[in-house]
């Protein structure tokens, strides 16, 4: 039995009979190839780019979404973005429930635009309640990209995989110099240490990671300390751009001194 796909078109149809032919019985499977998903991913970073682009000097806050507001870390969270927002720094969060949620309420709190950029997941994550500006993504790696391309640093609360992706990929885009070195600043050492302790005992130890670039790397119980290295992080990079060549520029963060030998990939 032949099966039916639409109307039948001569053998040298034109490009233009092909696109006006018959709609109700046009074969639409090619919505679901690859070609057509790489214009819906175009789309995607145009949609970012053009609702992004004007944030301004802004921090890029991580952590899990399961947290709750009787953990001291929802606490933390929402005065790091307090004292973020009232520094002048956008606060960008994946604008869903947990640390995210506190970030952003953190930051209106603060009088700072709140950003969520969401995700598409198959169970529902709400968008929550204190964002002032929402972006909503099918695919993660277009939404990894706007949390990294309009951040001038990034602070990582406790969370689980999520979390652990977006820290890992934040430091190797630093390590890599495929973005500035910005501050990369963990909260909560008794969370972190384990870790950070595998990190240079094991993998260090073994010469798969150069133990200078744990450096990059600053913990801290301290949300003051944390917002302080947000702020003289702009202030050096405001310098830098008044007056000095860029390429030649050393950035000390979290501790250990590091040289920006390429501009911002992005």
């Amino acid at each position: 039995m032949t099966e039916r796909r639409g109307p039948q078109l001569p053998p040298h149809a034109t490009a233009d009979r092909k696109l006006l032919q018959t709609k109700p019985y046009q074969d639409v499977s090619f919505l679901e190839t690859d070609a057509w998903r790489s214009l819906r991913i175009l789309g995607e970073f145009i949609s970012g780019f053009e609702t992004l682009a004007r944030l301004g000097p802004a921090v890029t806050v991580f952590g899990s979404a399961r947290t709750l507001p009787s953990d001291p870390m929802y606490r933390n969270a929402t005065l790091l973005a307090r004292g973020l927002a009232e520094a002048g720094f956008t606060v960008i969060t994946g604008g869903g429930p947990g640390i995210m949620e506190a970030a952003n309420m953190g930051a209106q709190q603060g009088g700072g635009l709140s950003v969520g950029c969401t995700i598409e997941l198959p169970h529902e994550q709400r968008v929550n309640d204190y964002t002032d500006l929402s972006v909503t993504f099918r695919y993660f790696f277009v939404r990894k990209m706007m949390f990294v391309k309009y951040a001038q640093g990034f602070v990582i609360f406790p969370g689980g995989f999520g979390t652990l992706d977006e820290l890992f990929e934040s430091i190797t885009l630093v390590q890599t110099d495929k973005i500035e070195h910005f501050p990369v600043v963990l909260i909560g050492t008794a969370y972190w240490q384990g870790l950070l302790e595998w990190l240079r005992t094991r993998v260090a130890a073994e010469g798969k990671l150069d133990g200078a670039d744990l450096g990059l790397l600053r913990v801290t119980d301290d949300i003051d300390e944390a917002v302080s290295l947000m702020v003289e992080s702009r202030a050096r990079r405001e310098s830098a751009r008044a007056g000095d060549d860029p390429d030649e520029i050393d950035k000390t963060v979290g501790g250990a001194q590091q040289v920006r030998r390429s501009p911002n990939a992005f």
